[in-house]
């Protein structure tokens, strides 16, 4: 069976691209796994001066696969283990080069989480994308909730954050989520073409402009991602979070004690 994660080079720009179309590029070990080994192929890359992230099939990733593992199985605390199912996405932090995110279908949850750690976005008009963890009895984790407001601003931020609400592309366009909506079959062509603009101009000095843009903002998101990953293991913990997974599984609305 090919790699759940590929990695490549086309010139200057990497891509790397989730590919387990057939169960959402839903974070499953193998897939967290692929997706290290990938980072760091990536990150390796000498030749590279921008990186593509994109995904295969219908979904860019779907985040959690609530059917398997929410948790890595890493022997430590249960915040521990909830940082670790996030900490391969974040890995993304330690490139230099900018990456542009063709998220070719939905982004839900802790794939959402890994569009927000991209510098540009272009997304499909149909798609949705968007942070559910309120709807399922969880706090979120991958930091989004602070990168989230630094990308759309604190007002709508909370509204998507709090009521869980997924938005489309046009929606998702609208807010700043993403640089470009575009038809699905465009997004990774579109990326593509963006990711060369940006490899055409000086390495050194955009390397050192990604890294001021960054540094001006005081960006701290595995900080942020470990501070959230402790909320999100006691929230795991309750019956509500239980309700909410169900509820999903079976596709009905869920009932929510507060406990």
């Amino acid at each position: 069976m090919a790699e759940a994660v590929r990695y490549q080079a086309t010139g200057m720009v990497g891509v790397i691209t989730l590919d387990r179309p057939d169960n959402r590029n839903s974070m499953t070990p193998e897939l967290l796994d692929a997706f290290s080994a990938a980072s760091a192929a990536a990150r390796a890359d000498t030749s590279i001066r921008s990186l593509v992230i994109t995904g295969t099939g219908s979904c860019f990733s779907s985040g959690a696969d609530f059917k398997s593992v929410i948790q890595r199985d890493t022997g430590a605390s249960p915040s521990e283990r909830s940082y670790a199912m996030y900490a391969p996405f974040l890995s993304l932090l330690d490139l230099e080069v900018p990456i542009v995110g063709a998220l070719n279908g939905h982004a839900v949850g802790g794939g959402f989480g890994l569009a927000l750690v991209c510098d540009l976005r272009v997304g499909a008009l149909d798609a949705k994308y968007g942070a559910n963890f309120t709807k399922l009895g969880l706090a979120p984790g991958m930091a989004i909730s602070y990168m989230l407001p630094r990308i759309v601003g604190l007002p709508r931020a909370n509204e998507l954050l709090l009521t869980g609400r997924l938005v489309d592309g046009r929606e998702a366009e609208a807010l700043g989520i993403l640089n470009r909506a575009v038809p699905a079959a465009e997004v990774l062509p579109v990326a593509m073409e963006l990711a060369q603009t940006i490899a055409a101009n000086a390495p050194i000095a955009v390397r050192a402009t990604k890294a001021a843009i960054r540094r001006g903002l005081a960006l701290a998101v595995r900080e942020a991602a470990r501070e959230e990953a402790v909320a999100q293991a006691e929230t795991l913990a309750t019956e509500d979070s239980k309700e909410g997974i169900a509820a999903l599984l079976e596709k009905r609305t869920p009932k929510f004690i507060g406990r």
